[in-house]
């Protein structure tokens, strides 16, 4: 069987198309859009005629991509720029009418999960404590995973595209612009700090679109070779010369470094100040990224549903003696 995912994020659309087995999966197809549904609208909660008209045209083509690929269904989720806006339904349905796929509007929590189903999957993460964060466009999820468990989740609306439009206004950024930043993440994640008070990760684990620059870069810088492992290179101290640079470098500077893509070249350097933002605060020691993220964890539940329903099919038989 063949099942398409797709990630209707803030900023990118993401389509991964796998052919399933019991509880293993093999991607066969993925690819990523820049269609910025969240643009000039995240602070109105708004998404605008140009934006929906995006999002149409990338459904469309991600519909026309699944059918060649003879896909049994797609599944389609939508998460903060699409969940907050005040006609993110009307998109919705105008996205049933015009392609057949049904999407659902997670919420943060859920989306959470989802992250934390993949990452686990990608990574062993049963010593130690480790914070899982992932950096979108309208929000951030974190996840504090002790020796295996899951210990606390939650997801805050301050993603990247956020941060950029109300703090990055100059290029390069300038320092009291990252102050600026810190001290908005001093105040709006208290949570978060509460959560890693009590738990004491040791370990940030990086999912989605920054961290796999930030590991796409370090892997030029080192001559490392791409594979298809679960989990991507990286090493914190080179991140941290990774960071410099983004803080410093104009854009057109950044487009130049090796392992940059423009769908990342902007967000990037407000998710780096969080980032480092976070390995301090917290004294984290170790940085590790992972391959799968949303959109994994969502196949994921998908084959647990489906062997759910199976062994019910099966149980049924038995009772009736089939």
């Amino acid at each position: 069987m063949r099942i398409a995912v797709i990630d209707m994020g803030t900023n990118t659309f993401h389509l991964l198309i796998a052919e399933v087995d019991g509880s293993h999966f093999t991607v066969i197809h993925k690819e990523r859009e820049a269609v910025r549904v969240g643009e000039h609208g995240l602070r109105d909660e708004w998404i605008s005629l140009e934006a929906q008209t995006r999002a149409l045209n990338s459904l469309t083509r991600f519909r026309k991509i699944a059918d060649e690929f003879s896909v049994s269904k797609i599944f389609a989720t939508a998460t903060s720029a699409i969940r907050n806006a005040a006609n993110g339904l009307d998109l919705v349905q105008m996205i049933k009418d015009t392609t057949d796929i049904d999407v659902k509007i997670i919420s943060g929590m859920e989306e959470a999960a989802y992250i934390h189903q993949g990452v686990k999957r990608a990574l062993d993460l049963t010593e130690g404590t480790s914070l899982i964060m992932d950096i979108g466009g309208g929000s951030i999820e974190f996840i504090v995973v002790k020796d295996g468990e899951v210990m606390w989740m939650e997801s805050f609306e301050i993603g990247g595209q956020r941060l950029i439009e109300n703090f990055h206004k100059t290029d390069p950024i300038t320092f009291s612009e990252i102050q600026n930043l810190e001290n908005y993440f001093e105040k709006s994640l208290q949570r978060l700090h509460e959560a890693c008070r009590v738990f004491k990760p040791t370990t940030l684990v990086g999912s989605s679109g920054t961290f796999d620059t930030l590991s796409d870069i370090y892997r030029m810088e080192e001559g490392i070779e791409r594979t298809e492992s679960a989990e991507l290179p990286i090493s914190l101290d080179h991140y941290y010369d990774i960071h410099k640079e983004l803080i410093t470098k104009t854009r057109a500077e950044r487009l130049e470094i090796p392992g940059m893509i423009d769908m990342r070249v902007d967000m990037i350097v407000v998710a780096s100040v969080l980032i480092t933002y976070i390995l301090q605060r917290y004294d984290l020691i170790k940085l590790r990224v992972s391959a799968y993220a949303l959109k994994e964890g969502v196949l994921l539940s998908i084959l647990d549903l489906l062997k759910e329903q199976e062994r019910k099919a099966v149980k049924g038989k038995t009772k009736t003696g089939e």
